[in-house]
């Protein structure tokens, strides 16, 4: 695996380097029929996030797919990639493959014969998208979330329903082997029925900040972080469990990042971006990450678009603390919340049963280091020394399991392959290879259009609570769902 995975910003720890998974969570596969042809790829939106698919496609998986497309609004973003898989191929320059805008969306489908499109725009478009791609005949690959709004949720229901056309949401965290092996203890039956889970995830003033920097920074696209980021962690408990959200009472603010806390502070005049603001721990400079100053410092010049805004700059809409209280059809209540500007990162788990408790700690970066320059660090590795030492809070990942009346116990977690906690990797196995598994998955870690709407509902349901100050109901919002 590739560095192509991974967000620049994000916490990369050797675990989520490995190249090797262990044998316990590497699934069986057939080879390849020899007659069998390469399924064609289009890539709509070519941001960061694309580089996973298009590494995965260019690498591990070109035996079985290939990119025949790519469609975007920006022509730097799209040449960037161009290059890349150019360069994968062992070809003298870019790929030169053909490329479309969203408007020529269905036409890039029927032309290129496209049979699977790779959605990964901006969140408010996910809805859209997936249903123009289906109508127009292909199926989709979905980043999270499946959708920002109640509406989103109906019109991608109903495009997977009316269309029958497949739908993967790409829940890598699933395949980490810590969150698989929570599962595992908890279907076990060891902890006995689960009747409340506590989460909270913790995200640092790198990857955390990072929100604040982007478009993310806006609720009308993004949802805020209760629908784009934490639609990773609700699909987890609702997968843990194998239950379903019911209602969902919020409380939140923006209470760290924005002008108004800035000056409340007193943190004085600010940069409008990272670029160039040389010394202040809270910029990113798009110059230091090749990819960075390829996707977006080098194709600004055609929409516009600012990668690296200050986090402390008027015009956020979003939360950077949230807490809610989720109640489950079978009758557990999970309690949640999601700081963005802590001075490490991570999440701790834990799930009470009739019969026990599980927990389950993950320190994904133990502290932000800042260089001698003053700027932040983004990837400790590479820079020996710079990450500060502090064996209270080392890198890594625990799960104790204790059932009553007896002594704690440390349940062993085998490696993973790839970024997210080793989940990356068995990730892209499912959504290129799914037909070659020799064994039918027993955590059932493929997830659908259900899981992905289930996921973001209780987002949605949460900046319903945020505005309305009172518990909503999933039900009310008439977002598709099956009942």
């Amino acid at each position: 695996m590739t560095q192509l995975d991974q967000n620049p910003t994000a916490p990369r720890r050797a675990a989520s380097a490995s190249t090797r998974a262990d044998a316990v969570v590497a699934p069986r596969l057939a080879p390849v029929p020899p007659d069998r042809p390469r399924r064609r790829y289009a890539v709509l939106g070519t941001g960061h996030r694309a580089g996973m698919y298009v590494g995965a496609i260019t690498g591990p998986h070109r035996d079985v797919a290939e990119v025949v497309a790519w469609c975007d609004t920006n022509p730097g973003r799209i040449a960037f990639y161009d290059a890349e898989v150019g360069a994968a191929l062992g070809l003298d320059g870019p790929a030169g493959l053909p490329t479309y805008g969203p408007d020529d969306l269905e036409r890039m489908v029927e032309r290129e014969r496209v049979d699977v499109v790779v959605v990964t725009t901006p969140d408010h478009l996910h809805a859209e998208h997936v249903a123009r791609a289906q109508a127009a005949g292909a199926d989709v690959v979905l980043e999270k979330p499946a959708a920002t709004d109640a509406e989103g949720c109906r019109a991608l229901a109903r495009s997977v329903t009316g269309t029958g056309r497949d739908l993967v949401m790409t829940f890598n965290y699933r395949y980490s082997p810590r969150n698989s092996t929570l599962r595992e203890v908890i279907a076990s039956g060891e902890i006995g029925r689960p009747t409340s889970v506590h989460f909270e995830w913790v995200l640092d003033t790198v990857h955390g900040a990072d929100y604040f920097r982007r478009w993310h920074r806006e609720r009308e696209r993004s949802g805020g972080l209760g629908v784009h980021k934490s639609s990773h962690h609700v699909d987890l408990v609702n997968w843990w469990l194998d239950d379903v959200p019911e209602r969902v009472f919020a409380s939140g603010g923006l209470r760290f990042y924005g002008r108004e806390n800035a000056d409340a502070r007193g943190l004085g005049p600010r940069p409008e971006r990272g670029t160039g603001a040389d010394g202040d721990p809270w910029a990113l400079d798009l110059r230091a990450d090749r990819r960075l100053r390829g996707l977006y410092l080098d194709a600004e010049q055609h929409d516009g678009y600012l990668r690296d805004r200050d986090v402390f700059a008027p015009g956020i809409t979003i939360d950077d603390n949230l807490a809610l209280v989720v109640d489950y059809r079978g009758g557990a209540t999970m309690t949640y919340s999601l700081n963005a500007h802590c001075p490490w990162e991570g999440y701790t788990v834990a799930v009470n049963g009739t019969e026990g408790r599980a927990e389950l700690t993950v320190v994904e970066r133990g502290a932000v280091a800042v260089d001698a320059e003053g700027r932040v660090v983004l990837d400790p590795s590479a820079t020996p020394g710079a990450a500060p030492v502090a064996p209270s809070r080392p890198e890594g990942e625990r799960l104790v399991v204790q059932r009553h009346w007896e002594g704690s116990r440390e349940v062993p977690i085998p490696r993973g392959e790839g970024g997210h906690g080793g989940g990356d990797a068995l990730l892209l196995i499912d959504v290129f290879r799914r037909d070659l598994r020799l064994d039918p998955d027993p955590l059932r870690r493929a997830a659908g259009y259900e899981d992905g709407l289930r996921a973001a509902a209780v987002g949605i349901a949460a900046n319903a609570s945020l505005r309305t100050g009172r518990p909503v109901t999933i039900g009310e919002l008439g977002l598709g769902l099956p009942t």
